[in-house]
């Protein structure tokens, strides 16, 4: 077994002693992480990445804006801090949540701090993060600042706080989610160490969001996420599953009579607290910033009215310019009559004169940092830069020096990592998290960890390219847990919240099962027509161009193959390659593909584990599409194909196996049915509705069982040659069969009868029922001889009534849509008129 051990250098080392022994905390992890060996440790490393990925632990770079999002990365080497350390450093963040909670009341309050001269006016009202038409909007109750996250450093053997996070602080959830792994992979490690449990401080963040509500018993909460193009998306998402909230986008909520409303597919369901990931200067487009596209308009009117609860607070964005940390000693002493126990980083302000004259005086010796962090803004260590940007930066801090602040480069404290075969030192920065809770805060045991990809890099942040690692506070002896709930802490939830869902959700499941069937009746549908093209012996030009024709048709492809040149009907490859992999062509199966995807982001917090770890191999079976594709394409294409339908198989079993029986599940089942419907009628119609030779038409019913997945079935029941009305009878009135017409039209009825239902007239049956009722009545009343009658070299009966029951399909499509999707008021942009009216 390949050993490996850490050697680490003295300076900056946080395992290492004043007389250079590993500390006491370290050697109990370090050891055992010795005695597992670098293979097995490297083992443990893949095993992590694995779950990870299955549990679609994303974070994006957006500086890799054409990249697909990055998998979340985890060092899992932990960081160790000893309790006692710890209960110093808790105690520091508990005052330091304080401080900044009446920061924050008297920023947006009485401003003592400006009328006293504590601050200068500069300092607030240069900040684009002071909002104020936020002034005088309070929270109930003496804590306005909910939830408080600092990033803090080790340097020289101290915890120095680099940056406070109030506008919506992000990294909770991923340490919730770096913990539930670590617990897997290292399991005897992990509880051997007598690490603090996590889940208290999630307990009482539940506890404390549902109590901001006085006037509801069990208030709904629910998380505002700016939707899945956000780089911590997967977090948003985590979090609202986690704590059992409704997770919203801007669109899922609309302020009526004076209130905020989710639209709910039934109906509209007030919102009583509001846990925020979005901007607050992009919350309401009404009033604090209009081309907003994120934000509900009107929100902050009726948080002033005190009718919803946003937690943090509008406004608080402006408690992250690092302008107050100059100041901070006078605020503190302002304030709590004290200075902070926690020291803040040096910080100069560059609007000062002095501060200007002592930083322009050793310049390289700085970082500079802008007071607002917008877009494509970042701290520069001077020291980095060229002479041409030195000489750009110097000329911008002489003219706008009151927009940057300047502090010294800390010694971050060196972490333990795994990287390559061996343990090596790389700079850590630790991000902690306190909430409000029962008249002061409670703060995570432990947090996020980020270390630096390389010793030398400046910049610590997963932007970056920073990974992560679980941060463990051990002590002595076991913790005790407790699975009780907390003091004040629902232990049920009222029922509206069990069934009432966002409309956009269950829409996107809807039509996440619709593209899941249309993708894999494209891709069956394409197996066929390869494994037949490709066959010993040849196909009839009539059959082969009837097959292309119905690729055309099924997958709605421009160009079609109907009407083309003869070259292309026999030669087709490349144009059918194209109709697989070409994410830019509308029907591709990429492009139906990537749909399916996306809606499954957009309802990722109904979805289990193991139906994320499927649609996570529909994200890998796509991406190696391009390789099997590549150079002219595999010399056998239909098998490209299969780990794709047999994911989407996959899907579908584990919506019958571990999706709840709610009104999300049907309404993906609807999707399915209603989908599988139109394609099964399509292509039975192009490929039995023109007439043609006997051995031509045997090979077309062939193709057709081929690619329903009935020919076995077929064989076993008949016996006999391929027969037009003994195939219509299995592929569209046996109901024995899952694949049938009849099949699908029975289970969409059932599924659309159990929905509840909107009409004035209790008994009159809904428009969407009346549909499928009336296809599966067309279907059922079908003859068979009729059918498959030959008139004119067609058989038009056939094709009239497929096409009267798409028709039908169709119509139940925006029956339902226009019922429980579509909402007749949605947010629009305030344009002011070239009048100026």
């Amino acid at each position: 077994m390949k050993k490996f051990t850490y050697r680490p250098e003295a300076q900056y080392n946080d395992t290492i002693s004043a007389d250079g022994s590993i500390q006491p905390h370290w050697q109990y992890v370090l050891k055992g992480l010795s005695a597992m060996g670098a293979d097995a440790f490297r083992e443990r490393q893949n095993k992590a990445e694995r779950i990870l990925r299955d549990d679609g632990a994303t974070y994006n770079v957006y500086s890799e804006q054409q990249s697909q999002d990055q998998s979340w990365k985890l060092d899992l080497v932990p960081s160790v801090i000893a309790s006692s350390e710890w209960a110093k450093i808790e105690s520091g963040l508990i005052e330091r949540a304080e401080l900044f909670n009446l920061l924050l009341r008297d920023l947006y309050g009485s401003k003592e701090l400006l009328r006293t001269g504590v601050i200068p006016p500069e300092a607030l009202f240069l900040h684009r993060g002071f909002l104020r038409p936020c002034h005088g909007v309070f929270l109930p109750g003496e804590q306005q600042l909910i939830l408080h996250a600092t990033d803090l450093v080790k340097n020289e053997g101290e915890y120095c706080v680099l940056t406070d996070r109030t506008q919506s602080p992000s990294g909770a959830g991923y340490a919730l989610e770096n913990r539930t792994v670590m617990s897997r992979v290292l399991p005897s490690l992990y509880r051997d160490s007598n690490v603090h449990r996590l889940a208290t401080y999630f307990q009482k963040l539940r506890t404390t969001l549902t109590s901001l509500c006085t006037t509801q018993d069990q208030p709904r909460v629910v998380v505002l996420t700016p939707g899945p193009h956000n780089e911590a998306y997967f977090e948003h998402a985590y979090l609202a599953n986690y704590l059992g909230f409704h997770l919203v986008q801007s669109g899922d909520l609309i302020v009526r009579n004076g209130y905020v409303w989710m639209k709910s597919f039934d109906s509209l369901s007030r919102v009583d607290v509001i846990l925020r990931r979005v901007d607050d200067s992009y919350c309401d487009p009404v009033e604090l910033r209009g081309d907003s596209q994120l934000g509900v308009p009107n929100l902050l009117e009726v948080a002033r009215a005190g009718r919803v609860v946003i937690a943090n607070p509008l406004g608080s964005g402006v408690l992250e310019n690092p302008v107050f940390l100059k100041y901070l000693p006078a605020i503190s002493q302002a304030l709590l009559g004290r200075e902070p126990r926690l020291r803040s980083v040096e910080t100069l302000w560059l609007g000062d004169e002095h501060d200007l004259h002592r930083v322009l005086n050793n310049v390289d010796q700085w970082v500079i940092k802008p007071i607002y962090r917008g877009s494509g803004q970042r701290s520069q260590l001077v020291a980095e830069l060229d002479a041409s940007a030195k000489n750009d930066l110097l000329a911008t801090l002489k003219d706008q020096g009151h927009n940057y602040v300047a502090q010294p480069l800390l010694n971050a404290g060196h972490l333990p990592c795994f990287v390559g075969e061996q343990l090596v030192p790389r700079p850590g920065i630790l991000r902690s998290f306190s909430v409000a809770y029962e008249r002061s805060y409670s703060v995570m045991p432990g947090g996020l960890t980020r270390v630096a990809a390389e010793l030398s890099r400046f910049t610590i942040s997963n932007q970056a390219g920073a990974f992560s690692k679980d941060t463990w506070v051990v002590a002595s002896e076991p913790e005790r847990t407790s699975i009780a709930p907390l003091p004040g802490q629902p232990t049920s939830m009222r029922d509206a919240d069990t069934i009432s869902l966002p409309s956009r959700v269950v829409e996107n499941l809807f039509w996440m099962g619709r593209y899941a069937e249309r993708a894999e009746a494209s891709m069956r549908l394409l197996r066929t027509v390869f494994i037949l093209l490709n066959a010993e012996e040849p196909v009839s030009p009539r059959v082969r161009e009837i097959l292309l024709v119905a690729v055309s048709e099924i997958m709605d492809l421009v160009p079609s193959f109907k009407g083309a040149k003869p070259e292309l009907i026999q030669n087709p490859g490349d144009e059918l390659l194209r109709a697989i992999s070409d994410g830019t062509r509308l029907g591709s199966v990429r492009s139906n593909l990537n749909a399916m995807l996306y809606c499954s982001d957009e309802s990722k917090e109904l979805l289990s584990s193991d139906t994320l770890r499927v649609i996570n191999d529909v994200r890998d079976a796509l991406q190696a599409l391009d390789n099997d594709f590549k150079d002219g394409g595999s010399s056998a294409p239909e098998e490209a194909l299969d780990p794709l339908v047999t994911a989407l198989m996959a899907l579908s079993g584990l919506s019958q196996e571990s999706m709840l029986r709610g009104v999300g599940w049907r309404f993906m089942q609807i999707g399915r049915r209603l989908e599988r419907s139109v394609q099964t009628s399509c292509l039975i119609e192009q490929l039995l509705g023109d007439e043609a030779n006997e051995q031509d038409q045997s090979i077309l019913i062939q193709a057709l069982l081929m690619t329903l997945e009935n020919l076995i079935s077929y064989r076993r029941r008949y016996r006999a040659r391929m027969g037009v009305q003994s195939s219509l009878d299995l592929v569209m009135l046996d109901t024995s069969n899952p694949r049938s017409l009849l099949f699908q039209l029975n289970e969409m009825t059932e599924h659309l009868q159990a929905l509840p239902h909107k009409t004035e007239v209790r008994h009159e049956i809904a428009l969407e029922e009346r549909c499928a009722l009336e296809a599966r009545t067309l279907v059922q009343l079908s003859q068979l001889k009729a059918l498959s009658t030959r008139t004119n070299g067609e058989r038009a009966h056939l094709k009239k009534q497929l096409a009267k029951l798409r028709d039908l399909m169709a119509v139940a499509s925006q029956a339902v849509s226009d019922k429980y999707f579509d909402h007749k008021t949605s947010s629009q942009q305030l344009v002011r008129s070239a009048a100026g009216e």
